[in-house]
């Protein structure tokens, strides 16, 4: 396996790949020399800093290897992936590579060189532009087709995989912010709820939903929990997928139960990323339109009297002298009746008022573009809405998310030209430009009036500074955090649960909330979506029956390892009439889809080699369906 990447994400998924998957892995990075000539210094220590990090993790995954692995990661330092920089990595070998570098153009570069080098690799692309990455994802499966016709389907399904972080993580971060007890996550094509369940009362039961999916780290005794990190002891940490006599056994933990499943195609709308038109409604002020009003008044009764008091004249005759009175075009009325010269004088009276009148009709309708333009200040009696706190990749996609889900917004962005302006802008969300570290900012967005603090920017210390001005400024305001460091995380969290015990905290890191996702399209399996829990995430993959002895010939009940996966759903369309991609929703073109998947599983199904199943299941579990993970004997069920 071939990693290739700048930030934090290649970490993660090298690290994912080697330790829960036992792959051997090889990771290029930029070189520090490279990253110092053609960005600057600062991006030259970056790569060096990434590069000894990597190099800490390798070792420390390697060390502490359960079945004592050998084979130790290896690192390769380059100014850019090209094809020689690929070929030493062993491209022409390898069964998979990822492209997870921060640049759409240096991923595409790398991909069509790697697909030239070696038609039947695997490729799992990190592209930001989804559109994009359709057509790239086509282009290369239909080039992997030419160039190796022996691929079968299945192979070809996987050959090409283009992701996004962004993407991936957005969901849950959204959910995080605006759900406090029930989460619900938008994975792809498939619309995910758990309920995350307090710790019962002493002397009551918890409703373990259809399956309970996890157990929390909070207590009937400590409600406010201990959220342990990835690397956190056992009995600190969530524990995942645990079996019934676990569940009942733990009365007084809190719970994450699954409550309700179902297809997020048909079902819902697609959601609409653009504002409605200009209020021309609102194009001019009350006072102005008021004036316009009058004066049209004023003329249409200089009509009328032009009418009465000149003989054997037409109405629209006498309506046109007015309007040539109105704009002083007619001749001077000399020799005609008094009548007539009063009310051309009145019309050349009624003309000059008309001037300034329009005037201001042009300035306020120029202002009112303009407005309409330019980005929102948040209303005044704005209440009950999210603060989200940087747009840049993924707080553009969470800001979507948001809006998709009819949840009132405010954004805070220090750099007027941050990728998720124009959206906010197009979206009519108010917005406050400006550092969220300087005073009067987190109150211009009105966080005192605040449901949730959503801080997603790149920094960690800047998320944690104004998720502490913003407890200071409201005790009980709901908080997520987006948190790289782990440790770094869980000391935060405790901190601030210890501070604020009747607040909702939470840290998120969306490397952390990615990386399984890469690291199971890599593998050629299609991981669905991501639910943290705490600090860890469980995975939902779609899964083929045939050829995993743990799940061909067993019923659902005996197929189910606690702690490792659970089948939750199965894909009752026949073989040939599946949709190749489970998280794709099915087009609305007007024809009949076959059926979709079934969630309301009987315990004594026997699963067939022809079924197509979606799982919960942990990272290790998946490793271990795949047959790369190690085998124990502590969960296999009895048959």
């Amino acid at each position: 396996m071939i990693v290739c990447g700048d930030d934090a994400l290649a970490e993660r998924l090298a690290a994912e790949l080697h330790a829960v998957y036992r792959e051997t892995v090889t990771v290029v990075v930029a070189s520090a020399r490279a990253g110092d000539a053609a960005r600057g210094g600062s991006a030259g220590r970056s790569a060096a800093t990434l590069l000894s990090r990597m190099q800490a993790v390798m070792g420390r995954s390697a060390r502490t290897s359960p079945d004592g692995d050998a084979r130790a990661p290896r690192v390769v330092e380059a100014p850019a992936p090209d094809e020689p920089t690929l070929v030493e990595a062993g491209v022409r070998e390898a069964a998979a590579l990822a492209l997870v570098y921060d640049d759409d153009e240096t991923n595409i570069h790398a991909a069509l060189a790697a697909r030239r080098l070696n038609p039947r690799l695997r490729l799992v692309i990190r592209l930001y532009n989804r559109k994009l990455g359709q057509h790239l994802e086509e282009l290369l499966d239909q080039a992997a087709a030419v160039t190796a016709p022996g691929l079968d389907r299945t192979a070809l399904d996987t050959s090409t995989t283009v992701l996004s972080d962004a993407d991936t993580a957005a969901p849950a971060l959204a959910a995080t912010a605006v759900a406090g007890t029930s989460k619900i996550v938008q994975a792809d094509g498939l619309l995910l709820r758990a309920a995350e369940r307090t710790p019962p009362a002493r002397g009551q039961v918890a409703d373990p939903g259809l399956c309970t999916l996890a157990l929390l780290s909070a207590t009937t005794n400590n409600p406010a929990g201990a959220e342990g990190s990835d690397t956190s002891g056992q009995g600190e940490g969530p524990l995942l997928l645990p079996d019934d006599r676990t569940v009942a056994a733990a009365t007084g933990r809190g719970t994450i139960v699954l409550e309700t499943v179902s297809h997020a195609g048909p079902a819902l709308p697609p959601g609409r990323l653009v504002g409605r038109g200009i209020p021309f409604g609102s194009l001019f002020s009350a006072r102005l339109r008021w004036s316009l009003a009058g004066l049209a008044a004023c003329v249409l009764g200089l009509a009328v009297a032009n009418w009465l008091t000149v003989p054997h004249t037409h109405p629209l005759h006498a309506g046109y002298l007015t309007l040539l009175d109105l704009f002083a075009i007619d001749d001077p009325a000399l020799g005609q009746p008094t009548s007539r010269q009063i009310l051309q004088l009145l019309s050349g009276l009624a003309g000059l008022l008309l001037l300034p009148v329009l005037l201001a009709a042009v300035l306020e309708a120029l202002g009112t573009f303009r407005s309409a333009a330019a980005l929102r200040r948040p209303p005044r009696g704005l209440s009950g809405h999210v603060v989200l706190l940087g747009l840049g990749k993924v707080g553009t996609r969470v800001l979507a998310r948001l809006r998709e889900l009819g949840i009132p917004v405010v954004c805070v962005e220090e750099d007027p030209e941050a990728r998720g302006i124009p959206l906010a802008r197009r979206l009519r969300v108010p917005t406050v430009i400006g550092d969220v570290t300087d005073e009067g900012v987190l109150e211009a967005a009105k966080i005192h009036r605040a449901h949730a603090l959503l801080a997603l920017t790149s920094s960690d210390t800047t998320n944690l500074e104004a998720a502490l001005y913003a407890r200071s400024v409201k005790p009980d305001l709901r908080v997520a955090l987006r948190l790289y460091d782990d440790a770094f995380a869980t000391a935060v969290y405790r901190t601030l649960r210890a501070a604020h015990p009747h607040a909702l905290t939470r840290s998120r890191s969306v490397s952390t909330l990615a990386a399984p996702a890469f690291a199971g399209a890599m593998m050629g399996r299609q991981v669905l979506g991501a639910i943290p829990v705490e600090r860890r995430v469980l995975l939902f993959a779609a899964l083929d029956v045939a050829g995993h002895p743990q799940l061909e010939g067993r019923t659902i009940t005996e197929s189910f390892r606690a702690g490792a996966w659970r089948v939750i759903a199965l894909d009752s369309a026949a073989p040939h009439e599946r949709q190749p991609d489970l998280a794709a929703a099915p087009a609305d073109d007007g024809t009949e889809h076959p059926a979709g998947l079934v969630w309301d599983l009987h315990p004594g199904y026997v699963l067939r080699p022809q079924d197509r199943v979606v799982l919960a299941a942990t990272r290790q579990g998946l490793a271990e369906l795949l047959g790369r993970g190690p085998r124990t004997r502590a969960h296999t069920p009895e048959t």
